[in-house]
């Protein structure tokens, strides 16, 4: 059964900092690519950040130079390093899996809350 946990979640003022991590675990088929997505109360899931198994990245616009993923392709894990944090990007964020072979899988999500 295939398992994608999310940790790093929290409140921070705004212009803080946090890391997420989501680790996969549960089949060995290989994971294509992997991202985060983010969805505010009232408002759609959105891309925040997706990076290839052969590490190409790709940034919503609204957190490009302040967000950074990176990925550990031994250990199917995926962070997200988040800076210069503002109000707006208080979400859930969720963690993304698309396997080559069973597809797409999602974790269970996230809290980031920012607030003075």
């Amino acid at each position: 059964q295939v398992q994608l946990v999310e940790s790093g979640g929290g409140l921070v003022q705004p212009g803080g900092s946090l890391r997420l991590s989501c680790a996969a675990s549960g089949t060995n088929f290989s994971i294509n690519r992997m991202g985060w997505y983010r969805q505010a109360p009232g408002k759609e899931r959105e891309l925040v950040a997706v990076i290839t198994s052969g590490g190409s990245t790709n940034y919503a616009d609204s957190v490009k130079g302040r967000f950074t993923i990176s990925r550990d392709v031994a250990k199917n894990t995926v962070y997200l390093q988040m800076n210069s944090l503002k109000a707006e990007d208080t979400a859930v964020y969720y963690c993304h899996a698309y396997y080559y072979v069973i597809g797409n899988y999602w974790g269970q999500g996230t809290q980031v809350t920012v607030s003075s």
